[in-house]
């Protein structure tokens, strides 16, 4: 058994209100199972209803031994971690992996300036949870119990992953936080800065790791997608490190991907365009083997 739930689909800022009751307003927050094996993709504010359910629920059989993978430390995916309440039982037990992120601070301090009194209330020595963290690269990994785990950079301003996780067959990818690569060198040659051996490099630099993601989410079962413009958003905003409806299903078609969910919702879509959205790309993929969906809070997605 492989899915994932969403508790938050939201970027940037979470946007509670009438217009978002639909699709939700909390950011950035997956739970995946793996059998009876817990993983959570990043600590969006969709992290606090997770962790009120998991309270209510499995924390009252048993102990929380979950592993926690963090995207990327900007601000949206990581600041429901201090209102997670299982941090707050001692036999609770996290796991957090990530990259490095910036300027040389650890993962772990990233995370836990949010739990000092400039920010918050409690402090990070104020928590009883056992928790470990893991610094991470691009490459694989293997977690154990049949689970891998595959990690791909993606094109963000800061160092952020994607993560491809594969059981018995059957896998779950997440490159959201993500634009297409392109070339940073003038490509015009009447610019005085073009020099024609940069702009051909970095035209196959960019080729190349536009043709990597492809192989990265190649014949995913459930394809998690940042879709945060559409394509006429997108074109004035290049460079900000997200992604357009139309690059989510161009790589997922060209991939071979069985299901596209579509993550990371502009803070002011409501919920009518996101449905309007939704409808509009399943009447144009109607010949195409693939399924398009809208992330929706509370959504569980089987692969």
């Amino acid at each position: 058994m492989l899915y994932t739930r969403f508790w938050g689909v939201r970027g940037s800022i979470p946007t509670p209100g009438p217009a978002t009751v639909l699709y939700g307003g909390n950011t950035a927050c997956l739970e995946i199972r793996v059998g009876q094996r817990l993983l959570i993709v990043d600590m969006g504010t969709g992290a606090k209803p997770l962790g009120d359910w998991l309270m209510e629920n499995e924390l009252k059989e048993h102990p929380l031994d979950a592993d926690i993978f963090i995207t990327h430390t900007h601000w949206d995916h990581i600041m429901g971690f201090p209102m997670f309440s299982p941090l707050f039982i001692p036999t609770t037990k996290l796991k957090i992996w990530g990259p490095v992120s910036y300027d040389g601070d650890s993962l772990e301090k990233v995370i836990g300036t949010q739990l000092s009194y400039q920010y918050w209330p409690v402090r990070l020595d104020e928590l009883s949870a056992h928790i470990e963290y893991e610094e991470i690269k691009q490459g694989s990994l293997d977690l154990g119990g049949g689970l891998t785990l595959t990690a791909k950079y993606l094109n963000h301003p800061i160092l952020c992953l994607g993560y491809r996780f594969e059981y018995q067959g059957k896998s779950i990818v997440t490159a959201y936080d993500t634009e297409p690569f392109y070339n940073l060198f003038p490509t015009d040659k009447h610019n005085p800065a073009y020099d024609d051996e940069a702009a051909r490099e970095g035209e196959q630099a960019a080729e190349s790791e536009n043709q990597q993601i492809l192989e990265f989410i190649k014949a995913a079962d459930v394809l998690v997608y940042d879709a945060h413009y559409t394509q006429k958003e997108y074109e004035a905003h290049v460079g900000w490190g997200h992604s357009s409806y139309d690059t989510a299903i161009n790589n997922a078609l060209k991939a071979g991907v069985k299901k596209l969910v579509c993550f990371h919702h502009e803070p002011r879509r409501t919920d009518g365009e996101l449905s309007a959205l939704e409808a509009e790309f399943r009447k144009r993929l109607a010949a195409e083997p693939l399924e398009i969906m809208m992330a929706r809070e509370g959504m569980i997605v089987e692969a």
